[in-house]
């Protein structure tokens, strides 16, 4: 009889043990996809890649985001990727220890202005505005 409790323990231990072992984890993608297709993708001043372009990401939160096509507009934003319910605490303890693997997707798409071409004339304005700024005094 004084064997079985000890004997209990060893397998409590076990269980605990394989358990730690075969622990679960959540692994992060982000999906980012653009009208026009093969836009350059940076985000967070990191270039991941041409639309559409999957990655994985670490940390929850604010992401800058930037766009860049030839013959459309840059297209700079920020997109919050918020944690889902079982990745903030104190319940993302028991979701990393949870035998299985959470798949956390996030899909962005972007819509891409046309380029406007400027006219002669909103050139020349512009190039005369920044002339007056630049032999305008730096203020103190």
């Amino acid at each position: 009889m004084v064997k079985a409790p000890l004997m209990n323990r060893y397998h409590i231990a076990i269980v605990i043990v394989c358990t730690a072992i075969t622990a679960g984890c959540v692994e992060r993608e982000m999906v980012i996809t653009s009208k026009p297709a093969g836009a350059l993708v940076f985000v967070s001043d990191v270039e991941v890649g041409r639309t559409p372009v999957n990655f994985p990401f670490t940390w929850y939160g604010d992401y800058e985001i930037i766009l860049r096509s030839s013959g459309y507009e840059t297209l700079q934003t920020h997109r919050n990727i918020t944690p889902p319910i079982y990745e903030i605490p104190p319940l993302d303890f028991f979701s990393a220890i949870v035998p299985w693997t959470y798949h956390d997707r996030r899909y962005l798409h972007f819509e891409m202005e046309t380029l406007k071409e400027s006219t002669d004339q909103e050139l020349i304005n512009r190039a005369d505005a920044m002339r007056e700024r630049n032999l305008a005094p730096v203020a103190r």
